[in-house]
């Protein structure tokens, strides 16, 4: 490593420890090429001349602040992202939903909330939506805002409208939106069952007991640590025989959780918690 970037490396982690120590927002254990490449765009912007100015700004502007957490944060998504994971959902696990009287969800770095809205009109389909709670969380409470409006770019529903016929809709995805001048609004019944708070994986301990828990795509941005804790959470959240969803290039191998967890779809990362077995004791 060239002593130029050991300094920028040793810069970040400063200014991530100040980050923390200040406004209590954990990203040191996020993936440094991650964080590393937001930062470096972020100063490119500000025109700031070192990452130790910018630890200064953020230190003393709350709003400047902001802006690092929309930096961090992952919002790449789209509505039906990877159609088929939302094939695999409909064939393999809402067999295993349908058996459960209340069914309740965590979608664990929501973001903007595209994700949410499918999964609820998923389930809508297959007529669970009304038997179901919906637990849309994320650390960022600009991009919990965007979601809970529902409002979406009228640009981006061509794709959304593509990848919801690929993912095996059953209806006319234009039923699910009224379109208005350059955007479209979700039809309210779809996230009439959505709690959307802010949560946590860094920092936060369980959120809630669920059936299923799906997180996609964002443990690819935190190291090993980090990952070992976000699964954890998972753990100790899903019931016995509960679902989890992971994105395409996450898995569990390697992961201190794996053990308590089986392929259910591995192709599309979709795992089902282990039950336990009782123990017998011999007299």
């Amino acid at each position: 490593m060239d002593k130029n970037n050991e300094n920028i490396n040793i810069e970040i982690k400063l200014f991530l420890e100040a980050i923390f120590q200040k406004y209590g927002y954990d990203f040191r254990n996020y993936s440094l090429a991650h964080i590393k490449r937001r930062i470096l765009h972020r100063l490119s912007i500000t025109k700031l001349e070192s990452i130790s100015l910018m630890q200064h700004k953020v230190l003393t502007d709350p709003d400047f602040l902001q802006q690092i957490l929309l930096d961090f944060s992952i919002n790449v998504t789209e509505m039906f992202r990877d159609p088929d994971f939302y094939l695999a959902l409909r064939k393999e696990v809402i067999p295993i939903l349908k058996t459960y009287p209340f069914i309740k969800i965590w979608h664990a770095g929501c973001s903007t909330g595209e994700e949410v809205y499918s999964m609820a009109i998923v389930l809508k389909e297959e007529g669970l939506l009304d038997r179901t709670q919906l637990y849309a969380t994320d650390f960022n409470q600009r991009v919990l805002k965007h979601a809970k409006e529902g409002v979406f770019s009228i640009e981006s529903i061509k794709d959304f409208t593509q990848n919801y016929i690929r993912s095996g809709g059953t209806e006319h995805f234009s039923d699910y939106y009224i379109a208005d001048y350059d955007r479209v609004i979700m039809d309210k019944t779809l996230s009439q069952n959505v709690l959307f708070a802010h949560h946590n994986l860094v920092t936060d301990n369980v959120f809630s007991e669920v059936n299923m828990v799906i997180c996609r795509n964002v443990l690819i941005y935190f190291d090993r640590d980090l990952q070992n804790r976000a699964i954890g959470l998972f753990k100790e959240s899903l019931l016995a025989g509960g679902i989890l969803c992971l994105g395409s290039k996450e898995s569990l191998q390697f992961n201190e959780h794996s053990s308590a967890f089986s392929s259910l779809v591995s192709k599309e990362k979709i795992y089902r918690k282990n039950y336990l077995l009782p123990t017998l004791f011999e007299e």
